[in-house]
């Protein structure tokens, strides 16, 4: 995904909102289902959306679910959504772990006459009628203008992420391009965790236990600053090592509160299920003609490219008013 305009973002939230209006007046039948297919579909992040998408279903008098691994298995992601695909349903929402493994299926299930939409990792060069998330880039530039003020303009960073995802991919570029704007600021090492948590933990006791120069650590994903966090305490680190989140799960939240992680970039997965779900519902009732066409590059689309749900810097002055949403949220 690419950073978008201000224009585009307007334009999409504007097509969003003419989605929501036709919604109102649309008649519901039972049989409609609404699948959210994604990995890791445990965490905290997957479950918050998950409520969201509850929500918006309960709402609607639909059927919802939440499909895919409890860990980050590409492939099983890629068999979950298929199986999907077969059962029919009015519409799909998919974080692509892997864009390129995703992209025949999501444009199979279009011919098919299934809406999919891509939501929290994108994948763009398929026909997906659009993305809803957070703008990555911008995220990544959020984190890091603020990991440079934290360091004072100089310092070695290391950075955990999952080269394969888009949207990590979109974050780190935003890092890179931050930090550029702070020539004392180095990426001593950017690590690919592949999933697993252990990899970040890890990675973090060694670098500390062999005194290397680490001024701070970047996760670019929710699963590895927790543990990060955890080494950190145990050597007795906290405020001398820098640690900058992605989302707000509970772990990160409460080191946060203990002052071991510095903050955080809180993205909006709640949102993105239930505004998700709104859309979705919407094109299966109003659907545009021919579903597979390829409407992100076509000016008279009657659909946005990409719908932005906002993401915030979360830290010791504000982690006590983050709440958990209404309707049923985490």
């Amino acid at each position: 995904m690419q950073s978008a305009t201000g224009t585009c973002l307007a334009a999409g939230v504007a097509a969003a909102a003419l989605f929501l209006t036709g919604c109102a007046g649309s008649a519901h039948e039972p049989t409609e289902k609404y699948v959210l297919v994604t990995t890791n579909t445990k965490l905290p992040y997957w479950q918050t959306a998950l409520a969201g998408l509850n929500h918006a279903a309960s709402e609607m008098k639909v059927k919802a679910e939440l499909a895919g691994p409890d860990s980050y298995d590409t492939k099983a992601e890629h068999d979950e959504f298929q199986r999907a695909v077969a059962g029919k349903p009015s519409g799909i929402m998919i974080s692509a772990a892997d864009a390129a493994m995703m992209t025949p299926d999501i444009n199979a299930a279009l011919s098919q006459g299934v809406p999919v939409i891509t939501m929290d990792s994108d994948a763009p060069g398929s026909k997906r009628l659009f993305f809803i998330g957070t703008d990555n880039y911008n995220a990544g530039t959020l984190g890091g203008h603020l990991t440079s003020k934290l360091l004072g303009g100089k310092g070695d960073v290391v950075i955990f992420t999952i080269p394969s995802q888009p949207n990590l991919k979109d974050r780190l570029h935003g890092y890179e391009d931050a930090f550029a704007e702070h020539p004392g600021i180095h990426i001593k090492q950017v690590v690919d965790i592949k999933g697993d948590p252990t990899v970040a933990f890890d990675t973090t006791k060694q670098m500390l236990d062999s005194k290397q120069k680490v001024d701070a650590f970047v996760c670019l994903e929710a699963i590895a600053c927790p543990e990060v966090g955890e080494v950190v305490n145990r050597q007795n680190m906290a405020g001398k090592v820098q640690i900058v989140a992605m989302d707000a799960d509970q772990r990160t939240t409460d080191w946060i509160k203990k002052g071991v992680i510095s903050a955080t970039i809180a993205q909006k997965p709640y949102t993105m299920g239930y505004y998700g779900a709104k859309l979705l519902d919407d094109l299966h009732h109003h659907p545009p003609s021919p579903l597979d066409n390829s409407w992100a590059q076509n000016p008279q689309s009657p659909v946005p490219t990409f719908v932005d749900t906002g993401a915030f810097v979360v830290d010791k002055t504000n982690v006590d008013s983050l709440q958990a949403p209404k309707g049923g949220g985490q």
